[in-house]
């Protein structure tokens, strides 16, 4: 199983961006799809997270602003970001559960200028 991420970059505050996760391998289904950041020398912390139920949940400082969606047909994880932040600067993580298995992205840098 492999994720591709995209759809980082520099952006300023107010902007908007749209992470994708791509998902390719021996897929049945994506039963759980988050996004995670890090800054250096900070905890991975989760942003959003949707199963394939299309349950979501948000982290406090994302509510409103972001927006986690999954199409299962192209096994594909999205972010939408708006009103971004400098605070929303890190890099981001992609994160799927297959099975029991989690797999993991290369990451994909936002930075948000004010």
């Amino acid at each position: 199983v492999q994720l591709v991420e995209s759809g980082g970059g520099l952006v300023q505050a107010g902007g908007s961006l749209r992470l994708s996760c791509v998902v390719s391998g021996n897929i049945f289904r994506i039963n759980r799809g988050t996004w995670y950041r890090q800054a250096p020398g900070k905890q991975r912390e989760l942003v959003a997270a949707i199963t394939s139920g299309g349950s979501t949940n948000y982290a406090d400082s994302v509510k409103g602003r972001f927006a986690i969606s999954m199409d299962s047909a192209k096994n594909t994880v999205y972010l939408q970001m708006d009103s971004l932040k400098p605070e929303d600067t890190d890099v981001y993580y992609c994160n799927v559960l297959i099975y029991n298995s989690e797999y993991w992205g290369q990451g994909t840098q936002v930075t948000v200028s004010s």
